[in-house]
């Protein structure tokens, strides 16, 4: 009986340093996701690629020019939505246009998907900024919600959103009827 305490109290121990390490790596970090910033971030150039990491209460865009970083706190609200972009670009989609009978105007119908993640933040003076990055798509909800999770604000969440979108549907038929 005294063994099997002795084995109990050292175990409560070690099971408290396991569950308080694994909420202090969940609080710290997220995976890393790559983006490119749009518009929007102070000393960042329009169209700038980098990563963002949600973590210890910040948004942080890390690019090859220096890191940025946007407090969870200060975030007044996060949009996101899915877009598309032309999957062939550039210089080979500017060469390609030059293809006799249009046929270079093909390629631009090849599209890959993309989700947009919109942040409107207020800075240390108080005065309101926004930023758009453009993800990978799938990647910007979950960015919201550990977005959300760590102390920013939104105004509409993505369960809201759909829940809404029966309701206005369902009262524009009970009027035309």
């Amino acid at each position: 009986m005294i063994m099997k305490s002795k084995s109990l109290l050292r175990t409560i121990p070690l099971f408290l340093a396991v569950v308080t390490s694994s909420d202090i790596r969940a609080q710290q970090s997220s995976q890393p996701v790559k983006a490119v910033q749009v518009i929007g971030l102070p000393a960042v150039k329009e169209n700038a690629k980098g990563t963002l990491i949600v973590g210890n209460g910040n948004l942080r865009f890390v690019h090859n020019k220096g890191i940025s970083d946007v407090s969870t706190i200060s975030i007044q609200d996060i949009v996101t939505g899915t877009d598309t972009q032309k999957a062939v670009g550039k210089t080979v989609g500017t060469i390609s246009m030059a293809a006799p009978y249009g046929g270079g105007r093909f390629l631009s119908l090849f599209r890959k998907k993309i989700d947009t993640l919109t942040v409107e933040y207020r800075d240390a003076d108080g005065a309101f900024h926004g930023v758009i990055f453009r993800t990978p798509s799938g990647k910007a909800d979950a960015i919201q919600k550990e977005l959300i999770a760590q102390g920013a604000h939104t105004t509409l969440t993505s369960e809201h959103a759909e829940t809404a979108k029966p309701s206005t549907g369902s009262s524009l038929k009970e009027q035309t009827q």
